[in-house]
């Protein structure tokens, strides 16, 4: 059950919630449905097995080949 991010078409108001399956959820504010889903950024921290960071989050990027994880250039 995934929790998304989500701003109010009628208000603007910018909130989260847990969906379950086909739900749309109501703004918090003022109740309404017309919703849009928005874009998150999932942040996490690998370490290897000798304790270094192997990724921060995912809009850090190495600098050898711009992607946020790769086994390519070992980042």
């Amino acid at each position: 059950m995934p929790i998304f991010e989500y701003q109010c078409k009628g208000c603007g108001c910018q909130f989260e919630s847990l969906v379950f399956g086909q739900e749309t959820p109501a703004c918090p504010d003022c109740q309404s449905t017309k919703v849009c889903k928005l874009m998150s950024a999932c942040g996490f921290v690998s370490k290897s097995a000798g304790g270094q960071t192997v990724s921060s989050s995912a809009s850090s990027s190495c600098s050898g080949c711009k992607a946020s994880s790769c086994s390519s250039c070992g980042h």
